[in-house]
């Protein structure tokens, strides 16, 4: 009898582990089915791809990551600098305009250069009307080309570059700055030799995120026609209805993500910079003057101008213009649809995050954390190949089911599964879980153990501890966690767009679906919503890292 009241006790403790073990399994299955295809045969598919098109998809998935990665790094970590160190009108508030742009999905910016500057856009007849020339007779860029998606995926991803780096800078030493001032080390010099080597790994950190969205990113290289892996897994799908082949390019695929997050684990791993003291003073902010002022509101004014104010305004234009045209009973639909998608998928990814995290911090060994590290793994796989993962197991379920059922009964159970919005839902949270989960993860890392330890004196069990002390510590966490999942959710497009059920819309498909018709302007009241939904979390962001340094504040920092 003991030794079952034993052997239960020892099964309740590691039932949280049991479960986040089942759930890693679970949620791997997409990434499983991937990687299981490598050995299949595609009848021929896959070596037509070696022979023409592979290595298209490769470099021009290289040079877009080489050109996004050079740019973000220009314009995230030196903006980050200057807002933190020095001070200049404005600055207060470009420290938070400067992530606005992360609210812009980079496929309606892209809609909506190309139509401010194609053949038929403002800009280009503003240049024929007023110099009286025709086309062909004036040089100007290419939009819709490899520089152009470059140009356009940089300008809404620079803000991971950003945060991070503005993360780094605030956390970086007074003193050690001090020294680097009295051996003889200007501002610039400080920010070159001192500075950027101590928050080099936080700057690979939001390199590889950039770099992890530009190779997950379907909709701007759709639209310029550029040949990305992503957008050769949609033709090899759809076009040459090979989902083997497919999913043998989405194992390739995620062969570069291993790269890049091998390479941001190997930048943390050697990062051996640490304080010598735990006492914050404020930042020295030099106040800027002159040129140097016009330097520095150009180098962080320029990065929102064009990556969230013009764009915006151009959107809301459009918007006003088209009011009369704009279907908006059909439209009204689309919010409903978009709201209910990514409601529910915050609030399941908010829950399980919430439970995953509390039961590393319950019991943060090695299994636990290994089961961790394999679920945040989600976040780092494009929607196009987890769509791909999840497409495959469903539609197998689904025939050997209905197979099984009319042999036996003579009845069909038709898709329970593939073409369901079950299906867009198990992708979201394969794909946004770990945005919960890391928000919680540091929230509750904030909590010290020893509030555990007076809960457990009380008397309360781990629920009841959780519920009555974690819960209303975690507020602006959880907030901050479900709104994140909520805007992603509301912007993701590849996975939506392969497993959505027919004739089931959202506001980022119908954005898509116009502007791939080419109409632009009846695509921006869609557009538009998407943008606005997303700017109030991203400043709720940017103003909790602006107050993460201990004893800063930057409201006080520029009196």
């Amino acid at each position: 009898m003991t030794r079952q009241i034993v052997f239960l006790r020892k099964i309740r403790e590691q039932s949280a582990l049991i479960s986040i073990i089942a759930l890693c399994l679970l949620l791997s299955v997409p990434i499983l089915t991937v990687v299981a295809s490598v050995g299949s045969g595609s009848d021929g598919v896959w070596q037509h791809l070696s022979d023409t098109l592979l290595w298209t998809y490769i470099g021009q998935s290289l040079t877009l990551m080489l050109g996004v990665g050079v740019l973000v790094l220009i314009l995230g970590v030196v903006p980050a600098w200057l807002v933190t160190m020095t001070r200049f009108p404005g600055s207060r508030i470009l420290e938070w305009a400067l992530v606005l742009p992360l609210a812009m999905p980079a496929y309606i910016i892209a809609y909506t250069y190309t139509g401010m500057l194609d053949v038929t856009g403002p800009v280009q007849a503003f240049i024929r009307d007023t110099f009286d020339l025709r086309f062909g007779d004036y040089w100007f860029p290419q939009i819709r080309s490899l520089s152009g998606a470059v140009t356009m995926l940089s300008l809404v991803l620079y803000p991971y570059v950003y945060l991070l780096s503005r993360m780094a800078f605030l956390e970086q030493s007074v003193c050690v700055l001090e020294v680097s001032r009295t051996l003889g080390a200007g501002p610039w010099r400080a920010f070159l030799r001192v500075a950027v080597p101590l928050a080099r790994p936080a700057i690979i950190a939001g390199l590889a995120l950039v770099l992890m969205e530009t190779l997950a990113d379907y909709g701007t290289v759709q639209y310029f026609g550029l040949s990305t892996f992503t957008t050769g897994i949609f033709r090899t799908w759809f076009g040459m209805g090979s989902s083997t082949a497919a999913a043998q390019l989405s194992a390739l695929l995620m062969l570069f993500i291993l790269v890049l997050v091998v390479t941001e684990q190997w930048s943390r791993n050697k990062a051996k910079y640490h304080h010598t003291s735990t006492k914050y003073s404020r930042l020295p902010q030099i106040r800027l003057q002159g040129g140097r002022l016009f330097l520095a509101l150009l180098c962080c004014g320029l990065p929102v101008l064009l990556g969230f104010l013009i764009p915006f305004l151009q959107l809301a234009w459009w918007a006003w213009d088209t009011r009369d045209i704009v279907d908006f009973s059909a439209f009204s639909q689309l919010i409903s649809n978009s709201l209910k998608l990514a409601g529910t998928a915050a609030v399941i990814a908010l829950l399980l995050g919430l439970a995953i995290s509390y039961a590393k911090r319950l019991q943060p060994g090695v299994p636990m954390r290994a089961a961790v590290r394999i679920l945040s793994m989600g976040y780092a796989i494009p929607g196009t190949v987890i769509a791909v993962g999840v497409l495959i197991p469903f539609t197998w379920f689904d025939n050997t089911l209905d197979g099984w059922l009319q042999r036996q009964f003579d009845v069909s159970s038709g898709l329970l599964l593939s073409g369901t919005l079950v299906a867009v839902m198990f992708a979201y949270v394969v794909r946004f879980l770990p945005v919960s989960m890391n928000t919680l993860d540091a929230g509750l890392g904030k909590i010290k153990p020893s509030m555990d330890d007076v809960g457990r004196s009380m008397g309360l069990g781990a629920w009841q501890i959780l519920r009555r002390v974690h819960i209303p510590m975690l507020r602006g966490s959880l907030l901050t966690a479900s709104l994140l999942v909520f805007v992603d959710v509301l912007k993701e497009l590849p996975a939506t767009l392969i497993l959505r059920p027919f004739n089931f819309n959202t506001l980022a498909i119908r954005t898509y679906e116009l502007a791939n018709q080419e109409r632009l302007t009846e695509a921006a009241a869609s557009a538009l919503m998407i943008v606005l939904a997303g700017i109030i979390p991203v400043i709720i962001i940017s103003l909790s890292i602006s107050a993460s340094r201990p004893g800063h504040d930057s409201r006080s920092a520029n009196q």
